[in-house]
């Protein structure tokens, strides 16, 4: 048996390095069944995927990476506190046990919904019912010198990416004479109030008082500022105006700079000009102000609203189509009172949605009428740091020490994978009672920056 790249033994590997013309077709075999394809490996798709399992019908995930990744706990492993491993979880592992179910490692580029087709990366792909859970992208509003020059956290790579720059940056202050370079390699600006933003800020906070004073002893880290600049009024909008206010006192309290009512005009890697007229500078900043949907083109220009979503009716499906729907953080769902702009851009909308067009589907291949969907909302949380969190529910609301128990806890158990909540936890116990984090790795060669 020979050991090149004609070897049989190696053609699934270099499938992918070969010229894009040399790939024509998904190889899906056509077992004369209903299709379904969902397009997405995040919260919604691959709870549209759970809950066909017992339909008689191919289901075949179609997404660029071959995992599901676990976003909310992205800043944790950006700020060293948890590996990668431990929030990522293969795709094809996740429904290995189902005979029905095909998964194909490619980007969808294109739909004609007029031949029920799909364009991807590796080829073609006809479907009966397709199910758009693309999620959501960075929004920059337009700015590019930020989207050029700023980090965003949406995934994995982009953590991995924050976590080299970070720990880079320390390691060159430690090179540096000059007071100005030094301090601006050590501060860090987050932009956006929301979930993100305030969790990061926390987890640098407790880098900066429990981990830097003992790798970076040289350094005076009273010099190192960590800024959170928020556009409205208060943080965690989202929120109750209790949570906001506790996680505003928390973060001051942590020793972090909040900035409200204040937007970043522009900035060249160095210089941060704010609305205000004030200059911050930094060699780092993460944008973690907003995101917009992430729709696949082919479907009719009408189809996208606002917030680059894609309309959709009562039962998620694409305004204008019977079998084509859209789900979560892509998906603007008309009707709702209480959303009126949309349902938020979070997990569970995600999860319920692809719960329904599941079950959907399925009354649709038994000729039986729709339900539409209805969101029931468990409420929001974000953490601050050790002991300090708040959440919002429909029953009560809290923040401190019980709030992180229940955070914690809810996103313990939401993680794929008995192994993956294993290495979490021990992680954080670990945290919690040596007031270290061991994941401070640089990863790859990081490019060279000033």
């Amino acid at each position: 048996m020979g050991n090149g790249v004609n070897s049989p033994r190696f053609y699934g590997f270099y499938v992918f390095l070969m010229p894009k013309s040399i790939i024509t077709q998904t190889r899906i075999a056509d077992l004369g069944e209903p299709r379904i394809i969902v397009v997405g490996g995040g919260f919604g798709g691959l709870e549209a995927v759970k809950n066909l399992k017992h339909v008689k019908a191919q289901v075949v995930l179609f997404d660029q990476h071959n995992h599901h990744t676990f976003q909310p706990l992205l800043y944790q492993v950006a700020t060293s506190g948890l590996e990668t491993s431990s929030i990522v979880f293969p795709l094809r592992k996740r429904f290995s046990y189902r005979p029905n179910f095909y998964f194909r490692l490619g980007e969808v580029t294109h739909i004609k919904p007029e031949e029920n087709l799909i364009e991807t990366s590796i080829g073609q792909a006809r479907y009966d019912y397709l199910v758009l859970a693309t999620g959501a992208t960075t929004n920059f509003y337009g700015m590019q010198d930020i989207e050029k020059r700023s980090m965003a956290m949406k995934t994995i790579e982009d953590a991995i990416q924050l976590r080299n720059h970070i720990l880079c940056n320390m390691e060159r202050a430690l090179l540096t004479d000059d007071q100005e370079i030094m301090n601006s390699l050590m501060d860090h600006v987050i932009v956006g109030g929301g979930p993100t933003g305030v969790e990061l800020a926390g987890a640098l906070s407790e880098l900066k008082r429990n981990v830097f004073p003992k790798d970076y002893k040289e350094l005076d880290l009273s010099n190192m500022d960590i800024i959170l600049i928020e556009a409205g009024p208060r943080l965690l909008n989202g929120m109750s105006e209790q949570a906001s206010a506790k996680a505003l006192e928390f973060l001051q309290k942590m020793g972090v700079k909040v900035l409200l009512n204040c937007n970043v005009k522009s900035y060249d890697g160095h210089d941060i000009l704010l609305s205000t007229g004030e200059k911050l500078i930094s060699r780092t900043m993460v944008w973690a102000a907003g995101v917009k949907g992430n729709p696949i083109e082919g479907l009719k220009p009408e189809n996208v609203t606002r917030g680059n979503r894609l309309q959709v009716d009562a039962y998620s499906r694409v305004k204008g189509f019977e079998n084509v729907f859209a789900i979560g953080d892509v998906a603007l769902m008309d009707g709702d009172t209480t959303f009126p702009k949309g349902h938020p851009q979070m997990a569970q909308p995600a999860m319920q949605q692809g719960k329904l067009v599941a079950e959907n589907i399925k009354r649709l291949l038994d000729r039986k009428p729709l339900q539409s969907f209805h969101y029931s909302d468990k409420g929001s949380m974000a953490t601050v740091g050790r002991n300090k969190a708040v959440v919002d529910t429909r029953f009560f609301k809290t923040q401190g020490f019980f709030a992180w128990f229940i955070w914690m806890f809810i996103h313990l158990i939401s993680i794929i994978g008995f192994r993956n909540k294993v290495f979490t936890f021990l992680s954080w116990m670990w945290s919690y009672f040596s007031y270290d984090r061991s994941n401070r790795l640089i990863i790859g060669r990081p490019r060279e920056e000033y």
